[in-house]
């Protein structure tokens, strides 16, 4: 047992190590050949953050195992609402621009719902998981996302920071280095992660929602964070909405497409608390000073997540000792 959590926890380094160097690299990349910052900062540093998703998602794919995929995406994405942005908020009321109120985050809601129905056959009927099908409709909305980024990156153009360039040699070794991470990371992360579930006696798709899930999102946990101790709340919240749209719609449709998803439907709880939690989000846009995130209301998102995290435990524990009752 101790050695698979040391290995989980190993993978999440490697994980976290492997995608700032990409990042790093690739920015650097990105800077040697005139890319403006805001281009850098929607695409690219957004991709590094939900690497760690898109690395471990891949893995489990490949290998069949459709509730450790399902469990990481809809996992890190509640972690991110509730927990990132929870404790983002508390730290300095986050203050929003009113694209990203009426914009960003009614996307990031409508492709929650879109989820749900997909995943539950509403939009096909007679497809029992997450088929190619619904992984190239997903992926056909986030290149229209792409489109809409850079639109409103046209509108808005931004110079370029003068700032010492990388050698070629090293930037190409971060970004080798940095995948190199990944992909360690996230092999140590799944296997282990299953041994783990196995040796408790739960199912995958508690180990997804929470130790992978809470693992994989720890990139934009401590952006967000410094983000919000910097009073730069354009990154804190964008951070945020950004990782939640393109772990559904790039992530989790690539998954999709690479082996088709078998769907377990007590996941539809943890889909309805995205979608309560990115409605609550929307509604605190309106309610108080408006497009702000006050304190209170980071508060809330922060202390549903642990309540419903409480109740969760209390079946887990439930459940390991009934397993321990029966082996014994």
């Amino acid at each position: 047992m101790i050695i698979p959590v040391f290995l989980v926890f190993a993978g999440f380094v490697a994980l976290i190590f492997g995608a700032n160097w990409l990042v790093d690299g690739s920015s650097a990349l990105a800077k040697k050949y005139n890319v403006s910052d805001l281009v850098i900062g929607l695409t690219i540093v957004a991709f590094g953050t939900s690497a760690p998703e898109l690395v471990v998602n891949s893995i489990a794919s490949i290998q069949g195992h459709s509730d450790i995929v399902l469990g990481n995406i809809i996992g890190s994405n509640n972690f991110n609402l509730f927990i990132i942005l929870g404790i983002s908020g508390l730290i300095y009321p986050i203050k929003v621009q009113t694209s990203t109120a009426w914009k960003e985050i009614p996307i990031s809601l409508f492709i929650s719902i879109l989820l749900l129905l997909l995943l539950n056959d509403f939009v096909f009927e007679g497809i029992t998981s997450s088929s190619r099908m619904d992984g190239m409709i997903m992926l056909v909305l986030f290149f229209f996302f792409l489109y809409y980024v850079f639109k409103q990156i046209k509108q808005e153009p931004q110079g370029i920071e003068n700032t010492e360039q990388k050698s070629a040699f090293k930037i190409l070794t971060l970004i080798i280095v940095g995948i190199g991470g990944l992909v360690l990371g996230g092999q140590l992360v799944v296997v282990n992660s299953i041994k783990i579930a196995n040796i408790l006696g739960v199912s995958e798709k508690i180990i997804g929602l929470t130790i992978v899930a809470a693992g994989t999102s720890l990139p934009e946990l401590v952006t967000s964070v410094v983000a919000a101790t910097k009073k730069n709340s354009d990154i804190a919240i964008g951070n945020v909405i950004g990782s939640n749209i393109f772990n559904i719609l790039l992530i989790l449709s690539l998954s999709s497409i690479l082996h088709p998803i078998n769907y377990n439907s007590k996941f539809n709880l943890d889909l309805f608390i995205l979608i309560g939690g990115t409605i609550f989000l929307l509604s605190s846009m309106w309610t108080g000073e408006r497009k702000k995130l006050d304190r209170w209301e980071a508060g809330v998102l922060f202390m549903l997540y642990h309540l419903s995290c409480y109740a969760r435990s209390i079946m887990l524990a439930i459940k390991i000792e009934s397993s321990f009752l029966i082996r014994n």
